[in-house]
């Protein structure tokens, strides 16, 4: 009972000690709000409002189809030039799109023959050029195609496709960027707020009053882990609730208390990385390199970003240690797919093991850096 109260003040302070850092508070809130929903409103790779230009030379009923087929939000209402302004506009950056409908293009198309049709694309601007111009020749191919249906004889095709999209019905990728920028920052504070709340304290003198007071390591460390955790947990909360199902309108499928069950299993295993490297760290530059070093593997290579089937093997099998993959794992099914612990039972179990492991070798060296101090 001793421990438990030892733990218990240990934590308040380090909650106290937040309160009184103002940069820290600025951080959690920028993290679990703003930067969640720029991140799934701003994804590089949509294509949202891009500009295209079109020289009809054909003026018909084909032609006249493909430019309505070029709407908003994928483009800007398109806009008619002649042959001569197509350069000097794609050059001013005034277009990132601009495509050639020639004389005679109906036409040949009706008679059988292969016109072509010309689409100039500005490669500066990367996200936009190269997504914009396989939607542009989609568009192009299937209003070609359902003209020419109607022109002749409709073919019946032996075998005839139909896609449904499961768990993203629209193909929304702010849907998927909400949670995974999340995920991503329920990683980021926690070894932040951690391992930050060490150095202070020893930058600021304070641990030699620990030293003295009648509180073990294991107490100092389990105290800043679950104070720390208890803030993090709270802002996902907050951020799930307010801001990926309020402001985006995200569908969560599956338990939220389930999801923030497995969070506090997280949790425990990246404070505890935390406490490990504010104890390399002499300095806050020097725990921000460490930072740096530690999130980029952690959050590229866990399956949040990259599916991990298309990862060499030998990455694969060296991530099943880090907690981020079974982290990833465990949100993408729970709050996409509606899964239930008989299905994310191994990540659960994973993180526990994990967890427990980190928490005992960063006790190992918190124990260690205590005694060189002392």
């Amino acid at each position: 009972m001793r421990a438990a109260h030892n733990i218990f003040h240990l934590g308040v302070k380090e909650l106290r000690s937040l309160l009184r850092d103002p940069i820290m508070l600025v951080l959690i809130v920028w993290a679990f709000s703003l930067s969640i929903y720029t991140a799934a409103t701003a994804m590089p790779e949509t294509l949202h409002k891009a500009p295209i230009a079109i020289v009809d030379e054909d003026r018909s009923q084909l032609s006249a189809r493909i430019i309505d087929a070029m709407y908003p939000p994928y483009f800007l209402p398109p806009i008619l030039i002649t042959p001569a302004q197509m350069d000097a506009r794609m050059d001013a950056g005034l277009d990132t799109f601009a495509l050639h409908i020639p004389a005679g293009f109906e036409r040949d198309v009706l008679a059988g023959r292969t016109p072509t049709l010309q689409l100039n694309v500005d490669a500066t601007r990367m996200s936009q050029a190269f997504t914009g111009s396989g939607y542009i020749q989609a568009i192009v191919s299937g209003e070609i195609n359902d003209f020419v249906r109607r022109h002749r004889a409709e073919t019946v095709l032996p075998v005839e496709l139909q896609l449904r999209a499961r768990f993203n019905p629209e193909l929304n990728q702010s849907w998927f960027g909400a949670v995974m920028e999340l995920v991503n920052r329920i990683t980021m504070l926690s070894i932040i707020l951690t391992g930050a709340a060490l150095i202070r304290e020893r930058e600021h003198g304070t641990v030699e009053h620990l030293l003295v007071m009648p509180v073990t390591p294991f107490e100092i460390m389990s105290g800043k882990v679950w104070a720390m955790g208890l803030v993090v947990l709270a802002s996902s909360a907050f951020a799930l609730k307010v801001v990926t199902q309020g402001m985006l309108a995200v569908p969560i499928e599956g338990s939220i208390a389930l999801f923030l069950f497995g969070t506090t299993l997280h949790l425990f295993a990246t404070t505890s990385m935390g406490i490990f490297l504010g104890t390399l760290a002499r300095t806050m530059p020097q725990f921000g390199l460490l930072m740096m070093m530690t999130l980029l593997p952690l959050q590229i290579l866990s399956g949040g970003m990259t599916p991990q089937e298309s990862m060499p093997d030998t990455v694969r099998y060296i991530m099943q240690v880090a907690p981020t993959t079974h982290f990833v794992s465990l949100s993408q099914a729970i709050l996409y797919r509606g899964a239930g612990l008989e299905v994310v039972w191994f990540q659960f179990a994973s993180l526990v093991v994990i967890g427990a492991s980190l928490f005992g070798v960063s006790l190992v060296r918190f124990r260690r850096t205590l005694g060189s101090m002392a």
